[in-house]
């Protein structure tokens, strides 16, 4: 669903849900969660939402990890929690990649998650922007798998060494050896399925509440991105 209701809002091509965040009492955006059901469960034990809480993904739940059926199933199920399509997602939407734990419920809640969720001042994807053209002019696909503009991947250089808002966004999709937290953008994948760290980011204390995983995945070293080197 996309909603014109924020001054950046306006034109966007990609599917973008947009939220009255002053509607909300605690707000947390959470990194990629990949099927990892039991770290997804101590993270919201953690952060325990209230009824007027707000958790919201930025996509890639699902493909790597053990219980990626597990995992819609409990966003899907909990008004809380909401989430971008992450590029994982969206292999599975296109036939792509396929998940047989997977019913015809689960397929239609992938299909119905929006590319993006904003608020004035904030935007959620799961990959990130061109720092060399306005929001207006990215399409889904951008926004959804957006590394390295200019680069080849880990290669980089990564989209958020040089963007400079606003609004300030919140992202996966870059595995990062720690969250990265600057002024314009919010890093949030920290490996949770490779034994890192899922992570949480605290909108109204500006502050990362992070939980340590066992790891069901390898993943090398020059995978893994230390954004302060």
């Amino acid at each position: 669903m996309t909603t014109a209701s924020s001054s950046f809002n306006d034109g966007l091509s990609f599917d973008t849900r947009y939220l009255e965040l002053d509607a909300y009492d605690d707000v947390y955006v959470i990194g990629d969660v990949h099927g990892c059901l039991e770290t997804l469960e101590e993270l919201l034990s953690t952060l325990d939402l209230g009824p007027n809480d707000l958790g919201i993904f930025v996509g890639d739940l699902i493909r790597k990890g053990p219980a990626s059926d597990g995992v819609l199933e409990r966003v899907r199920t909990t008004p809380q929690l909401l989430s971008v399509r992450g590029n994982n997602e969206q292999k599975v939407i296109d036939g792509r990649a396929t998940l047989e734990s997977l019913d015809d419920r689960a397929h239609a809640y992938l299909e119905s998650l929006p590319t993006a969720i904003a608020w004035e001042g904030g935007l959620v994807v799961h990959g990130g922007v061109d720092p060399n053209r306005p929001l207006a002019a990215h399409s889904d696909a951008d926004v959804i798998s957006m590394r390295a503009p200019d680069g080849d991947g880990y290669d980089g250089p990564f989209w958020f060494d040089e963007y400079q808002g606003p609004p300030r966004i919140f992202f996966g999709h870059t595995v990062l050896e720690d969250p990265l937290e600057r002024e314009w953008a919010v890093g949030l994948d920290t490996g949770c399925v490779y034994g890192g760290s899922l992570t949480a980011y605290d909108v109204r204390k500006d502050r990362f509440v992070r939980v340590s995983t066992d790891g069901h995945k390898d993943r090398s070293d020059d995978k893994i991105v230390d954004a302060d080197a």
